[in-house]
């Protein structure tokens, strides 16, 4: 029985899972929007909003912590210098979830993860149709 267990397996090992979501925070932070499944991007959210806040006080712990998921110098100098300072005023909600569509080959709910102005818009404009 599954009496409060929380974990999503997403049908992989641990090592995989680890390795998956590390390219995706490292690809949400370097493009700012990224597409993936529904679950995918709900887990994602709950980690990116974590390691915002985390990017938010700049020291060497937070450093440490954030480099364990995000392995390229590069990106971690952009959360840390361009992205947290944005949000230096709020306390969450720095990345938002969007559904999208369902995919046309197994019908999997879609969905744009992207990350939220200061203000609370989203990054990425997008043109109404």
């Amino acid at each position: 029985m599954r009496h409060r267990v929380t974990v999503k397996k997403f049908n992989k090992t641990s090592a995989h899972k680890k390795a998956m979501f590390n390219n995706m925070i490292t690809s949400l932070l370097k493009y700012e929007k990224i597409e993936t499944t529904k679950e995918k991007g709900r887990a994602l959210k709950q980690l990116a909003d974590k390691l915002i806040y985390r990017a938010k006080v700049d020291n060497v712990h937070n450093r440490r912590v954030v480099s364990k998921y995000i392995k390229d110098k590069a990106i971690l100098a952009k959360l840390f210098k361009d992205i947290a300072p944005k949000y230096a005023n709020k306390n969450g909600g720095f990345v938002r979830k969007i559904l999208s569509y369902k995919r046309f080959g197994d019908g999997a709910d879609m969905c744009i993860v992207m990350l939220c102005d200061s203000d609370g818009s989203s990054a990425n404009k997008t043109e109404a149709k």
